[in-house]
């Protein structure tokens, strides 16, 4: 659409974002990386205090389950995970800007389904931020 003519803006922007610097959209390299960071940290709670170093499959279905309730509990209060910290980024509602856990719940269980996740927007927003009317913003 953009090669036929349409202007769309930059991103954020029909959100009423800044383009850049705090506040405006998280870039897709630093989401990931944040998710790499937590990830792996709830793969070494699984290892080492729930499966107590068996490897296999049971090991990251625990992690699946600790990073659940990671995200519930550190979303749905402050905003943010350890690795979003790291990387300087932060979920926020539209309207009030705090997220409730609810939303927060929402949010954490349509992410570690991962398909919501990976259906972007033309913000880059994924389906679980739409769904549960958030926007992950840098710091």
């Amino acid at each position: 659409m953009e090669d036929a003519g349409a202007e769309f803006g930059y991103r954020g922007e029909q959100l009423g974002l800044p383009e850049d610097g705090p506040g405006s959209i998280a870039r897709p390299g630093r989401r990931l990386g944040a998710l790499a960071v937590d990830w792996g940290l709830c793969v070494l709670i699984a290892y080492g205090l729930i499966t107590e170093g068996y490897e296999g499959q049971a090991t990251s279905n625990w992690a699946l389950l600790v990073f659940l309730v990671l995200s519930v509990l550190t979303v749905g209060t402050v905003g943010f995970t350890p690795g979003k910290r790291l990387f300087g980024l932060r979920v926020v509602a539209l309207e009030s800007g705090r997220v409730q856990p609810l939303r927060g719940l929402v949010r954490s269980v349509l992410l570690c389904l991962a398909v919501p996740a990976l259906v972007w927007d033309r913000d880059g927003r994924g389906l679980h931020d739409r769904l549960a009317r958030t926007v992950e913003v840098r710091i």
